[in-house]
C-alpha cells in the first residue's frame, strides 16, 4: 500500500507506517510535502555556497544577453570571495541562462508563401578547384522550393548579375522580390537604419521586373530558405569526410556536379509541401513574370570584339580567349589585378576567361585558347610539320614518322635532289617492306647521312647485320711491346 494512501486510510502516522512498512517519520515528511503542494517525486534542493551569488550571475547573464560563458563568470565569483567549485558555476549559470532565455525567446509566426513573389539567395563556400577556393550562389523559390545553385569565382557584382540572369533563366521567369544579404554589392550603407542601394543592382532589378529587398542585419532567420539551401548544397557538392567525395579537377566538372545536384533536388519530393519542386515550379510559372530577351549588361565592363587571332586588347595588351568566340563581342572588367572576360549568350552571362594585369608588348595567351593545331602551340617558332602537297609527297609521307624526320632534316642541311630520293625511298618500301624503310629513313636523319646511296647502305646494315664481329680491345691482345725479354736482365752471365 501507497504511504499517503495508507494515511488517508487511517489517519495516524503509526499506523500509515504499519500498512506501507516503513517508519513514521517518513510517513510524516510525504504528507508536509504534499500539504505544501510539493511533489513527494521532485527532490529536495538543499542550500549551496552559491546561493549568495545567484544574483550577480542573473546581472550578468542578462546584461550580456545570455552570451557570458560560465569560465567567466567563475572567475569573477572567485575574485568575489566564491569558494565553490567550476562544476557548481557551469551548473548554475547554464540553469540561469535557460530561465533568461525562456523569457526572451523570439516567436516566429508560420510564413506562408504565395506563388511568384519570393524568391532568396545567398553565397556559400565552395570546393577547391586547382588550388583556388570557389564560390557557390544558391537561389531558392519560396513557394515551390525550387533550388538553383551556381558555381563563380568571387561574389563581385557583376558574378552576381550573372547568376541572377543564369539562375531566373534555369527558372524560366522573374517573381516580384529578390531577399537577400545585406552586401556591399546590394546595399552601399545604412542611415538610420535605412538600407541605400546599389545603383547597378537597382537598374538590374528594373531591368528584369523585380525589386531587390535584403533582410536586417545579423538576422539569418529572415531568410532562412536560402541558408537552408546553401548548407544542403555545401554537403552534397563540398568534399568532405562526410560524404566522401573526391577532389574536382577543373571548373567545368564542378559546374556538372551543380547541375546534377539541382537535378536531383528538384526532382525529389519535398516534406513540407509533399511534391517535387520541378512540378511546383510549373504552377509557378505562370504568376513570375516574363524575363527581357537580353540580359543586363550595366556591370560586366567594356565591350570588345574578339579579333582573327582569338584575342581582345584591352589598355593596349592583347588578351586571347577561346577561339570559338572570334568575331564575337564579349565584356572585359578588372577584377583587382585580374582581367575577367565575359560573354552573353543563349545561356545567359557567363566567364570564359581571366588573365593577370599584362604589360604593353607583353601579351597574355592560353594555350587551351587554341586549337592543338594552332601555330602558336608549337615549341619553335617556324617549325612546321610536313603536309603532302601532291601524289608524290603523299605517298612518301606515308612510309611513317621516319621520312617526315628525313625530310626536315635534309630540307635544313640543304640536300640537292631531295625529290628523287624521296622517289627512291617509296621504291625500296615496296620492295622491303614501309617498316624496315622507315626506320632507315629515321636513323639517316639522326645520323645525318643525306648522300646517294646512304639509304641502300643503312637499309642493307639493318637487315643483314655486320659482316664480322666487332673487334674488342682486352687485356689479352695488346700491341704494346711486353716486357719478357728483360727478364732475366742483370742475372749473373747476362750483360
Amino acid at each position: 500500500m501507497e504511504i499517503l494512501e495508507a494515511f488517508d486510510l487511517t489517519g495516524g502516522l503509526r499506523a500509515a507506517a504499519q500498512l506501507a512498512g516503513c517508519d513514521h517519520k517518513t510517513v510524516a515528511h510525504y504528507v508536509a510535502l504534499r500539504d505544501v503542494g510539493i511533489s513527494p517525486d521532485e527532490p529536495e534542493r538543499r542550500a549551496m555556497t552559491i546561493d549568495p551569488f545567484l544574483d550577480k550571475v542573473e546581472e550578468w547573464v542578462d546584461r550580456s544577453g545570455g552570451r557570458i560563458r560560465a569560465d567567466v563568470v567563475h572567475d569573477k565569483l572567485v575574485a568575489m570571495g566564491y569558494s565553490g567549485s567550476e562544476r557548481t558555476t557551469r551548473r548554475a549559470v547554464a540553469s540561469v541562462r535557460r530561465a533568461w532565455r525562456a523569457g526572451h525567446r523570439r516567436v516566429f509566426r508560420p510564413w506562408i508563401p504565395e506563388p511568384g513573389l519570393w524568391l532568396q539567395f545567398d553565397w556559400g563556400q565552395g570546393p577547391m578547384v586547382a588550388g583556388r577556393r570557389t564560390l557557390l550562389f544558391c537561389g531558392w523559390l519560396a513557394w515551390s522550393r525550387f533550388r538553383v545553385v551556381i558555381p563563380v569565382w568571387d561574389r563581385t557584382l557583376p558574378s552576381l548579375l550573372a547568376c541572377l540572369d543564369t539562375g531566373l533563366r534555369r527558372i524560366g521567369g522573374a517573381p516580384t522580390y529578390a531577399l537577400t544579404d545585406n552586401e556591399k554589392t546590394v546595399t552601399v550603407e545604412h542611415i538610420a537604419r535605412v538600407p541605400v542601394r546599389h545603383p547597378d543592382i537597382v537598374a538590374a532589378g528594373r531591368h528584369y521586373g523585380m525589386t531587390i529587398r535584403t533582410c536586417v542585419p545579423a538576422d539569418p532567420q529572415t531568410k532562412g530558405g536560402s541558408e537552408a539551401t546553401v548548407r544542403i548544397a555545401k554537403a552534397d557538392l563540398v568534399p568532405t569526410e562526410a560524404n566522401l567525395l573526391d577532389e574536382y579537377a577543373s571548373f567545368a566538372e564542378l559546374e556538372a556536379a551543380c547541375v546534377a545536384f539541382c537535378g536531383q533536388v528538384n526532382a525529389r519530393t519535398h516534406r513540407v509541401t509533399g511534391h517535387a519542386p520541378a512540378d511546383l515550379l510549373v504552377a509557378e510559372r505562370d504568376r513570375l513574370h516574363v524575363l527581357p530577351a537580353n540580359p543586363v549588361t550595366v556591370a560586366f565592363g567594356q565591350t570588345r570584339r574578339v579579333c582573327w587571332d582569338s584575342a581582345i586588347s584591352v589598355d593596349g595588351v592583347r588578351y586571347s580567349v577561346p577561339h570559338s568566340f572570334i568575331d564575337e563581342r564579349v565584356w572585359a572588367r578588372w577584377c583587382g589585378d585580374e582581367l575577367i572576360v565575359t560573354v552573353v549568350d543563349d545561356g545567359g552571362p557567363r566567364e570564359i576567361a581571366r588573365h593577370p594585369r599584362g604589360q604593353r608588348g607583353r601579351p597574355q595567351l592560353r594555350d587551351e585558347h587554341y586549337p592543338p593545331e594552332h601555330p602558336s602551340r608549337r615549341a619553335i617558332p617556324g617549325d612546321r610539320p610536313p603536309r603532302a602537297g601532291n601524289p608524290a609527297e603523299a605517298a612518301f609521307l606515308a612510309i611513317g614518322d621516319g621520312a617526315a624526320s628525313w625530310l626536315v632534316e635534309a630540307a635544313a642541311a640543304g640536300v640537292v635532289r631531295v625529290r628523287s630520293k624521296m622517289a627512291e625511298a617509296v621504291t625500296l618500301a615496296k620492295l622491303h617492306g614501309v617498316a624496315a624503310v622507315d626506320q632507315a629513313l629515321g636513323t639517316a636523319a639522326l645520323a645525318g647521312r643525306f648522300a646517294d646511296g646512304d639509304l641502300v647502305a643503312i637499309l642493307d646494315h639493318q637487315q643483314r647485320g655486320p659482316v664480322s664481329e666487332p673487334v674488342r680491345v682486352t687485356e689479352r691482345h695488346s700491341l704494346q711491346p711486353g716486357t719478357a725479354s728483360w727478364a732475366r736482365f742483370g742475372a749473373a752471365g747476362e750483360q
